[in-house]
């Protein structure tokens, strides 16, 4: 399909994380959203009303309409692989919120589709492409910590449901710690790592029941299908090891989000659930930690900033950063390490991905 100056955006899925895409994609080059859609209609045309001109319509219509070249998909992760399908039938470009699928084997079918059709797979998280992961790649690219060896990436917390008016979800089959923030974690991991080889885990259940405490359900008690603690070692292809703790049964923790170890220092890499942060670097040169200066990233960078970088890719014959491949990666990571702790072995990740491409100091979507 020809391109436009402008990717012309479709989102399907109008829940509260649109808002945050609708305001990023709003000030982002290169892209501009056209139509919203949602189970709901009365929800997108509320969504719709609020947006300069953003048309309404039923999912079916905005995957016909010929004016919108890439779908946005923001449903539940157990729609993201269905939706993906019916928008690269309809010859669209496709990008999604993270997983890509709820399982390997229901994303295997949308990249070959895509790739049949000659369209894009884009999947959050976008966040690596951000200041403060690009900054800590930047400084393991130059030998700031000489060779890489091993790092450790921790998300701890006591649970959802101390929050969340609903949070039975994260407590059965596709929820749990691992799945819900370790596309963070690991595709940063990968991002300044590279892909990852081999996995072995470990996995608990600290309560069979969980409490809601707030909301109007607040006091009913659930029951836990799954494990919510899980320590796994991912071996990279390039040797170096990485440590991952995730759980929802920890109340509190001092760990650093990720740190990378190298021959010659240490990298403190921030929050990768966030686009920014300061990055410091240990060495035995100085004997203490240094704030290191961004080097790299989209700065002021928000949700939807991977879905620019996709478009400008489109537009150039490149490769994209969030790419489908990426997250099919990351989830086969994900799917090994249950798999391990549950065999209590080691298991062989059986796809790679390249590392995505840097990104410049002081690119822009449109440029980078």
């Amino acid at each position: 399909m020809g391109e436009p100056v402008n990717a012309r955006v479709g989102i399907i899925g109008t829940g509260v994380i649109s808002g945050t895409y609708l305001d990023h994609l709003a000030v982002l080059p290169g892209v501009e959203v056209v139509a919203v859609a949602d189970l709901d209609l009365d929800r997108a045309v509320e969504v719709a009303a609020k947006r300069e001109n953003v048309r309404a319509l039923t999912s079916d219509d905005l995957l016909k309409d010929p004016d919108v070249d890439v779908v946005l998909n923001l449903t539940i992760p157990a729609a993201h692989a269905s939706v993906a399908l019916a928008a690269i039938e309809a010859g669209k470009h496709v990008y999604g919120e993270k997983p890509l699928a709820v399982r390997r084997t229901e994303a295997e079918p949308v990249l070959a589709a895509a790739k049949a059709r000659g369209v894009r797979v884009g999947c959050a998280p976008d966040t690596v492409l951000g200041t403060g992961v690009q900054t800590a790649r930047a400084a393991l690219d130059r030998g700031d910590i000489g060779v890489p060896t091993a790092a450790t990436a921790s998300f701890v917390t006591a649970g959802h449901e101390r929050w969340h008016p609903a949070p039975e979800f994260y407590y059965q089959a596709g929820g749990g710690p691992l799945l819900d923030m370790g596309p963070y974690y690991l595709t940063a991991l990968v991002t300044l790592l590279g892909p990852v080889a081999r996995v072995t885990a470990r996995a608990s259940r600290a309560h069979a029941e969980r409490t809601i405490h707030s909301g109007p359900r607040a006091g009913t008690t659930f029951g836990v299908d799954i494990p919510t603690h899980l320590t796994g070692i991912v071996e990279h292809t390039s040797g170096a090891l990485s440590t991952v703790l995730m759980s929802f049964d920890v109340w509190a923790s001092r760990m650093p989000r990720i740190e990378v170890f190298g021959t010659a220092g240490t990298l403190s890499v921030p929050d990768p659930n966030n686009f920014d942060g300061q990055v410091e670097l240990w060495s035995p040169k100085t004997g203490d930690w240094q704030a290191l200066d961004v080097a790299g990233g989209y700065a002021g960078a928000g949700r939807g900033v991977g879905v620019a970088d996709m478009a400008r890719a489109i537009r150039t014959g490149t490769e994209h950063r969030a790419s489908g491949s990426l997250a099919f990666h990351v989830l086969d990571v994900m799917e090994s390490l249950l798999e391990a702790a549950e065999r209590d072995q080691t298991v062989e990740v059986g796809s790679t991905v390249a590392r995505p491409a840097a990104v410049p100091l002081d690119a822009t979507p449109d440029t980078a």
